[in-house]
């Protein structure tokens, strides 16, 4: 079981402030640091000091840590075309030596994009399968060889396809949960399926749909890694969590009963190994208050060492 950062700037973060929560990161011993990509912050709160580009603030950290994986979960078709996307990744992944993950989805959120006249077009699966075979074909061409594509969407003429990142095959996040169209991408393009925020039992039959969709593609389900995405409030006792789920306006129960990791660290362990016996091997730690950095000590404490 991995077990990685998850933050949401775009509620109100500096890039200081993200700096920080990331080595603290690395430092405690957790695999990733990932962050979303958003334009404008959600439900109360000014999002002060502003939203900040999910690929230029990682690649400030990239330059700033030195072991701990880096990504998205998950950027958005809507905000760049596939050609300009590919150049930003192959580049972060260059400065990090070659620890970025790219998580790519659909969008959802339409107020973003009125705010900054962002295209948002009804049906976006369409990009999204599209920019998934050419973010993939940019980077497996190989050098010397010009890549083609011509789509519905978009059209690729004569590309070098440069710049390669420094990863051989830099790890595709596909996550949702759609029945058929998500675990399909999936399967076809994906390195990992992350089932979005979800109960036990949902996460349990969006696994199932996954490894169908493995399987109907001719692909060894086992090659998927399984992951999940969890609200944390943990603490060592029951108001310590209460507290920290209050810090960030959720109730506790409300937080753990939608599928959130929250509670003492003793519950939080026994719904992280229900998680793990489905079949889930990443646990993304959802961290809103990002300057609780106590919050992520404990989690390394208390918490991780269960799985190891």
């Amino acid at each position: 079981m991995e077990f990685c950062i998850f933050t949401e700037p775009q509620q109100g973060a500096s890039y200081d402030t993200l700096l920080a929560i990331a080595q603290a990161s690395e430092k405690l011993g957790f695999a990733g640091f990932f962050r979303s990509d958003h334009y404008v912050s959600m439900g109360d709160g000014d999002g002060l000091p502003g939203p900040s580009d999910a690929w230029t603030s990682l690649a400030g950290l990239a330059r700033e840590t030195s072991r701990i994986r880096l990504g998205t979960l998950v950027s958005s078709v809507t905000y760049r075309s596939p050609g300009i996307l590919a150049i930003q990744v192959a580049g972060v992944d260059a400065m990090s030596g070659g620890r970025v993950e790219l998580g790519l989805g659909a969008g959802w959120f339409e107020k973003e994009h009125l705010a900054y006249a962002i295209p948002f077009p009804r049906k976006r699966f369409g990009l999204l399968e599209e920019q998934l075979e050419i973010v993939t074909g940019l980077w497996s061409t190989p050098i010397g060889e010009l890549y083609n594509f011509k789509g519905k969407h978009y059209s690729l003429v004569d590309s070098p396809a440069l710049p390669k990142p420094v990863q051989s095959a830099v790890p595709i996040i596909v996550g949702g949960g759609g029945a058929k169209k998500t675990p399909a991408l999936a399967a076809r393009f994906a390195s990992e399926y992350n089932t979005s925020f979800a109960t036990v039992d949902e996460v349990a039959a969006r696994i199932s749909r996954a490894r169908a969709a493995c399987e109907d593609a001719g692909r060894d389900p086992a090659t998927l890694t399984l992951s999940m995405p969890g609200g944390t409030a943990v603490g060592a006792t029951t108001a310590e969590a209460k507290r920290r789920a209050a810090a960030i306006g959720r109730d506790l129960t409300e937080l753990r009963d939608g599928g959130g990791l929250a509670g003492t660290t003793s519950e939080v362990v026994d719904r992280i190994g229900a998680l793990a016996e489905l079949g889930i091997e990443r646990i993304y730690f959802q961290i809103l208050d990002l300057h609780d950095l106590d919050h992520l000590d404990l989690l390394a404490r208390e918490v991780v060492p269960h799985f190891s």
